[in-house]
């Protein structure tokens, strides 16, 4: 006796549901698919108990006729594709026809649709897999579907579904994504009755901020890229503006949400060089690509894609996202939004010798009088000259760590030593990049005890030593001595620098060193050789880093993401004193 038996139908559409209904937002991403893929420009969402009771999602689209309602319950069936060189190179947001099938299993189900030019609209339910019959129905062109009681047939499914409040919001969460990814449409939310957002056309950055609030919108920088058969557009959030989870990041190829690890890798490696701590970026960007190069038929939930050349799209979206964040001051106003991070503790100086600084400091030098250390304030620069600087011009330094200046907007807070670490990091790299590592040799060589290792990996490694710039010799079995530094270090301990990049050569080689672990060291080197210690600086000094700091990619954080200069608006400054109440 056979044990092989086919499945009732109904169990498979219920099996099938598993896959594509997964809770009420599910049911809200297909149908809102549906109503894009139909044209619609105008698309309403109505919610009870958060989802779990009704889902109704009306549309302005194409219609559907009414010979055809009957079929739009029907396992794979669809009006999407036709062949297989129609799945190779998907268009639509939905096209496996699986999607009204699946939450008819499962759901009680009302379609009513009048397509474009139709004299009536007709109406026809579906419930538990059975499919009624169209009858006359009052819709106005588009179509409107209506589920209730959703896994009302299978009760252990039910029972995973959360609490009303945590459904609904992850069905506002499918909402936002597709409002992001079409500023062209009107979208309204509605729960329970009242309206939870109500959101116009408008351009992209307008919809971001409807969608994402006024603090990203501030903070973000736009992308466009143009690769031929790769395009990337969109905003990224400034490293200042950062989260604590990942709840902020939206990616859309060819206008679909997706959630790819290759692109989430190459978005970390965009931030790396400037993102504090354990926090996450925020962005929402567009991937154009042509779509025989993705392939979307991966999992029934459509979010998952795989790319035909993963290498390419990787180095196109790492160096389009990386170009935007590494706009320097006076390429990007936009960093001077204030953003709640951590403040910088560390206490520096700055010394002009020593720090690539010369010519800017004679350049502004003529500008400002110099002035004892603990002067008040520095005259205060014409609006004409503050409005040519993006940082404005020095007015006095702040118990020796932050250096205030005034622009045209109000008034800038800079934390020195930070701003001295990013200028030298970006320097070193652009030195190490291009085989030109300045160095300069030190009149008295700086010497320190070291073991036998130190020495011997000193010995064994000159030549990576010489590449970065220093040149350490043995003077005896237990002592080495540092003769030259890279150029922009020169005022920096000798010492210190020579130990921590023996130490890193020690532990994990020469050749990890200048490839996975350059930044790393580089950016230790540049913050053991940045401005340290209370010295009083004079005006053209700081005028220096101010100009520097402008000409400096990614001068907007130090080299572990935190910022290095604030700005305050003559509006700030004014709340402050309540001036004008």
């Amino acid at each position: 006796m056979s044990t092989i038996r086919l499945l009732p139908e109904a169990l498979i559409s219920q099996i099938a549901a598993g896959e594509v209904v997964e809770r009420p937002a599910s049911v809200v991403k297909e149908l809102l698919e549906n109503s894009l893929d139909a044209g619609a420009t105008d698309i309403g969402v109505a919610l009870a108990e958060g989802g779990i009771k009704q889902i109704r999602v009306v549309d302005n689209g194409a219609g559907i006729a009414s010979d055809d309602l009957a079929m739009a319950f029907a396992r794979h069936a669809t009006s999407k594709i036709a062949s297989l060189d129609d799945l190779e190179q998907v268009r639509s947001l939905g096209f496996r026809g699986e999607a009204l099938a699946s939450i008819a299993s499962v759901a009680r189900v009302k379609l009513a649709s009048r397509a474009a030019g139709a004299a009536r609209a007709s109406a026809i339910g579906a419930e538990g897999g059975s499919i009624g019959t169209a009858e006359p129905a009052a819709q106005p062109e588009g179509t409107a579907v209506e589920v209730n009681d959703l896994y009302y047939n299978t009760p252990a499914r039910r029972k995973f579904l959360k609490s009303e409040t945590t459904e609904f919001g992850h069905c506002e969460e499918v909402f936002t994504r597709t409002v992001l990814s079409r500023p062209d449409v009107a979208f309204t939310l509605r729960h329970n009755g009242r309206v939870a957002a109500r959101i116009a056309p408008g351009d992209p950055a307008k919809r971001v901020e409807a969608a994402l609030g006024e603090e990203f919108a501030r903070s973000m920088r736009p992308v466009a890229a143009d690769g031929g058969v790769l395009k990337l557009s969109g905003f990224v959030g400034s490293p200042a503006y950062t989260r604590a989870t990942r709840d902020a990041q939206y990616v859309y190829v060819n206008g679909r949400f997706v959630r790819d690890k290759l692109l989430a890798h190459a978005l970390r490696e965009a931030y790396r060089d400037v993102l504090h701590g354990e926090r996450h970026p925020a962005y929402v960007l567009f991937l154009e690509i042509d779509p025989r190069g993705v392939d979307v038929n991966v999992h029934p939930a459509k979010i998952e894609i795989r790319f035909r050349d993963p290498r390419a799209v990787h180095q196109f979206v790492f160096h389009a996202v990386a170009k935007s964040l590494s706009a320097s001051a006076a390429e990007a106003p936009a960093a001077i939004a204030t953003p709640a991070v951590e403040g910088h503790s560390i206490t520096p100086q700055f010394r002009q010798a020593g720090l690539g600084l010369a010519q800017p400091v004679a350049k502004y030098a003529a500008m400002f009088a110099e002035r004892p250390p603990g002067a008040a304030l520095a005259p205060a620069p014409a609006k004409d000259g503050a409005a040519g600087a993006p940082l404005g011009y020095a007015l006095a330094q702040l118990h020796g760590i932050y250096l205030l200046a005034q622009n045209s907007e109000g008034l800038v807070l800079v934390d020195m030593h930070a701003a001295h670490e990013r200028i030298l990091y970006e320097k070193l790299k652009s030195a190490l990049d291009s085989r030109a590592m300045n160095t300069q040799k030190l009149l008295i060589p700086a010497t320190f005890h070291a073991d036998r290792v130190d020495v011997a990996t000193a010995e064994e490694h000159g030549s990576t030593l010489n590449l970065l710039g220093f040149d350490v010799a043995a003077i005896s079995p237990f002592a080495l001595a540092v003769r030259a530094v890279p150029a922009m270090l020169a005022e920096a301990d000798a010492s210190v620098l020579a130990r921590a990049l023996l130490r890193d050569i020690r532990e994990y080689g020469a050749s990890r060193v200048l490839t996975e672990r350059r930044d790393e060291l580089l950016g230790n080197i540049a913050c053991h050789g940045a401005v340290r210690a209370h010295r009083a600086l004079t005006i053209p000094e700081m005028n220096a880093l101010l100009r520097e700091m402008e000409e400096t990619e990614r001068s907007g954080q130090c080299n572990h993401g935190r910022p290095t200069w604030f700005q305050m608006s003559l509006a700030d400054l004014d709340k402050l004193f309540m001036r004008g109440r």
